[in-house]
């Protein structure tokens, strides 16, 4: 835990302290933020607090008296619940501070929104202010090292290939006149990650014809898997990291045609992603080259600007980007004006997609999807090949 640093940053944004807190294992980020082993079962109440000066508190259960013990500041210890809230009110100290927690105003930041309401209720009582982590969460647990980068460059590197390999396996299907499930393809594709040295956390890739991929989240199964036939459209969504503690995600989306000349109308609505696609990279490098503060919700309307000039808004039925970590979703700011506002500044160190996608139901879908990394010098850097025009899957 970098305590210090901490301070630091809670002094910079005028919280008066940070309040992290579990029970029964709800809230991971407070295991990270606190370099804590999350896997290890916690039956009671715990609380630690980090004030923006002073020493840290720390509140445990008698039955867990060692729970928080490699951690530094001072320990309290509670057994009646009468207990934990007059320790709790304690540890505190005066009302009227700025009391940081996972917590997000009207649900805004659902990854970040883990404490349970009761117990915002009981600080609240106690006469202080809660306000949101979301910005030190990003900071502390979004920011990613050297070497966190460079795993997301050598992750990139493998899904690019196998991207590739996947698109070659329809393509010698074809030629050889045998048949390949969108099931099929998909597992192919997890067993080269396997091959690779790369996991996708049992979160399995996409493989989609036609109007599969109309549903964003489409999972081929054995029973609904249709075959990959000329004259089909293809969508391939692939993600994974290496396997290894610390890694980083990379997380791509390419399309393409099982033929020699895509349908117009495929043609149209790809080519629309795609300038959605660089409009979202163009700000975001405008704003950095300027020295200008870029907000998620920003982003997310600079791209969806894009789509909805060119007749297409209502089909764009998500999100542009999602913060990417240790986790493919990660819990930095997201590129958003949608699903929630994202009020999050971008800032160096951290890395997202940018992944605008037009979905026509029972027809055809298009996503073209590309990780952003912001690097400490604010440079603005895509990793891998970005798709600009369909691949054509010939026999």
């Amino acid at each position: 835990m970098e305590l210090k640093t901490i301070q630091n940053v809670l002094a910079d944004l005028k919280i008066d302290g940070w309040l992290l807190c579990d029970f029964h294992n709800r809230d991971p980020i407070a295991y990270r933020v606190l370099g804590l082993d999350f896997g290890k079962f916690t039956s009671r109440r715990w609380f630690y607090f980090i004030p923006a000066v002073g020493e840290p508190v720390r509140l445990v259960h008698r039955v867990e008296p060692t729970k928080l013990d490699g951690l530094p500041g001072r320990k309290t210890a509670y057994l009646a619940w009468t207990e934990l809230h007059e320790e709790l009110r304690r540890m505190l100290g005066p009302s009227s501070k700025r009391i940081a927690m996972q917590y997000s105003p009207l649900n805004s930041i659902p990854y970040v929104a883990l404490v349970d309401a009761g117990t915002v209720e009981l600080v609240r009582g106690f006469g202080h202010e809660v306000v949101s982590s979301a910005d030190l969460v990003q900071l502390f647990e979004a920011v990613i090292s050297e070497e966190g980068y460079r795993s997301h460059l050598e992750a990139s590197r493998l899904i690019h290939q196998i991207k590739d390999e996947a698109f070659d396996r329809v393509r010698r299907s074809l030629r050889e006149g045998k048949t390949l499930t969108e099931y099929e393809l998909q597992r192919f594709i997890v067993r080269r990650f396997e091959e690779e040295k790369l996991t996708c956390m049992d979160e399995f890739p996409i493989v989609g014809v036609n109007d599969h991929p109309a549903n964003p989240h489409f999972e081929p199964t054995p029973s609904n898997a249709r075959p990959i036939r000329k004259g089909d459209t293809l969508l391939i969504d692939l993600w994974a990291k290496q396997d290894e503690p610390g890694a980083i995600f990379a997380d791509i989306t390419w399309c393409g045609y099982v033929g020699s000349e895509p349908p117009a109308e495929y043609q149209r609505i790809f080519g629309i992603a795609r300038d959605a696609r660089n409009a979202a990279v163009s700000f975001v490098r405008g704003r950095f080259a300027g020295g200008i503060p870029c907000y998620g919700w920003e982003v997310d309307d600079a791209c969806r600007r894009v789509v909805r000039d060119a007749g297409y808004g209502p089909h764009f039925i998500h999100r542009t980007g999602h913060s990417i970590g240790e986790n493919v979703h990660g819990n930095g700011v997201h590129i958003d004006n949608l699903e929630t506002r994202e009020e999050r500044r971008l800032i160096p160190g951290i890395c997202f997609s940018v992944e605008p996608g037009i979905y026509l139901e029972g027809k055809m879908a298009v996503r073209t999807e590309v990780d952003v990394f912001i690097t400490l010098g604010g440079e603005v850097v895509v990793a891998g090949e970005e798709q600009n025009e369909l691949i054509r899957i010939e026999a």
